[in-house]
């Protein structure tokens, strides 16, 4: 076992842990630790906490002290320094004539290397952009090209709900999202509807899926032939959360429908439903839903990692 504090280096962002040392460290505080890239500026997620030895990547760097007023000058004078490096950037990137959009700059906290993300259609020969800039800069200099999911998380918003976006929020990483989820939750495939602000599928549909996986292992499809007090009918709609259907019976030449509780429903024949088959009012949203499909897998490729 190890005792280990949780350092977070953007909010939101992933959580490293790092050796506390005996540091008397607590929730909220700002360290400055040793990592890979050298000395960086965090904020305390976890203050101490006892974790298995596999749960820790070797070796364990260590957080070298709390910030001083001094750490936290320097910080507000990077954060100040980068508006000034996004503008000089957009007048090197202009000069070159370059098919790039810059989004975000950042200083790492000892200023040994700047920082500029980007987004672009394609691969971008940006050598010549970099001499200029570290000309400027006098540092090593990085471009890095982003997806369109942490553009909007950099540059933040708020989504259809009208609270602030989960990925700016609260939202470490971001986990692959697929229309078959919006399937199995009954939500509208509407391409407009299932889209969040980076125009790909909403991160919040990953949120409930595994409680929707587990309870549609138990209940019958659409289509189902089931017998209830009622008599014999055939599943019209499911409602997953609360574990009821509606089934519709036929009597004679009348048709109705009537809910209920699925533990009071035995299935004699359950549906055969293709998965994959998405059920859409026109081909154009079907297409609208292939291509969001497809930028969901091709988007898994760009996403950034702090580098730590």
């Amino acid at each position: 076992m190890k005792i280990v504090t949780g350092v977070r280096f953007k909010r939101p962002g992933k959580t490293y842990y790092f050796d506390p040392e005996d540091l008397q460290i607590e929730k909220g505080m700002n360290v400055i630790v040793d990592t890979a890239m050298g000395e960086e500026f965090g904020e305390v997620i976890i203050a101490r906490k006892e974790v298995e030895d596999n749960e820790v990547t070797e070796p364990l760097k260590k957080v070298i002290r709390i910030a001083t007023e001094k750490d936290e000058k320097m910080r507000l004078e990077n954060k100040a320094k980068e508006k000034g490096a996004f503008k000089k950037c957009l007048e090197k990137i202009e000069k070159h004539g370059l098919p790039m959009k810059l989004v975000d700059v950042e200083f790492k906290y000892d200023g040994s290397k700047v920082i500029f993300y980007f987004t672009a259609d394609g691969r971008i020969d940006f050598r010549e952009l970099v001499k200029d800039l570290a000309a400027v800069f006098r540092t090593r200099i990085e471009l890095r090209q982003i997806g369109v999911r942490d553009e909007v998380k950099r540059c933040g918003g708020n989504g259809i709900c009208g609270r602030e976006l989960c990925c700016c929020s609260f939202l470490g990483n971001f986990e692959t999202v697929s229309i078959k989820m919006a399937k199995e939750q009954n939500i509208s495939l509407n391409p407009s509807k299932i889209s969040g602000n980076c125009g790909r599928l909403m991160c919040c549909l990953k949120y409930e899926q595994e409680v929707y996986e587990e309870k549609l292992k138990s209940l019958p499809k659409i289509g189902a032939i089931v017998k209830t007090s009622e008599g014999t009918g055939e599943v019209a709609s499911v409602e997953t959360l609360k574990e009821a259907i509606r089934v519709k019976y036929q009597d004679g030449d009348d048709i109705y429908f009537k809910k209920h509780e699925a533990k009071d429903v035995v299935v004699i024949k359950d549906a055969v439903v293709d998965d994959e088959k998405l059920e859409v009012e026109n081909q154009e949203d079907l297409a609208e839903l292939e291509k969001l499909e497809k930028l969901e897998k091709d988007d898994k490729k760009n996403t950034t990692q702090d580098d730590i």
